[in-house]
């Protein structure tokens, strides 16, 4: 990711935090209500995750078949389990291997997008769900893209709006700090 769009996401949330903190919501249950689509988002997410580990499952039987097809040598101990990934560089190793990485690569932010969103939620809930809408859609768009890359990792990103992964994470991770910052400074009550 280039220095522009974090300098965008990262201004984007101060401005949006700043508006909503200081324009947003006044009444206690419609603020209930928008508070409770930042983890409505991220539970989905993580739904979904458990799910698209059940995709991984069948493509590493998949691509140990079509191996065992092309003639590949000692394939159950190079593509099932207790293997993460499959060893070496044929076309259905690198082919399951982006697979394996679509659903991989979800746990190398999850947990920062979840704590970011839940601590954004509290001083700036509009922001975080918008944030978080924006992680959950471009989360399942690259690993959509991952998992059909064929081998070639370059295509994650083909699909539109992959790249908003990366925004809404950036977002939640800065919102979650402005709103820690604020209930530390005592301006917003949890």
């Amino acid at each position: 990711m280039s220095f522009k769009p974090l300098l965008l996401i990262t201004g984007t949330a101060v401005v949006g935090g700043a508006v909503e903190f200081n324009y947003g919501t006044t009444s206690d249950a419609q603020s209930d209500r928008i508070t409770a689509v930042t983890p409505a988002i991220l539970l989905g997410t993580g739904f979904w995750a458990l799910m698209q580990g059940f995709t991984v499952g069948q493509a590493r039987t998949k691509y140990a078949e079509l191996a065992r097809k092309d003639g590949e040598k000692d394939v159950d101990e190079r593509y099932l389990l207790p293997n993460l990934y499959a060893q070496g560089t044929s076309k259905h190793a690198k082919a399951f291997n982006c697979v394996q990485r679509s659903h991989q690569h979800i746990f190398e932010t999850y947990t920062q997008a979840v704590l970011g969103g839940l601590a954004g939620m509290i001083s700036f809930p509009i922001c975080t769900a918008i944030s978080s809408a924006m992680y959950a859609i471009g989360r399942v768009q690259l690993s959509k893209g991952y998992a059909a890359a064929e081998g070639d990792p370059k295509k994650r990103y083909e699909a539109r709006f992959a790249k908003w992964m990366w925004y809404g994470f950036l977002g939640n991770v800065f919102l979650g700090i402005g709103s820690c910052g604020l209930i530390m400074a005592g301006k917003k009550k949890v």
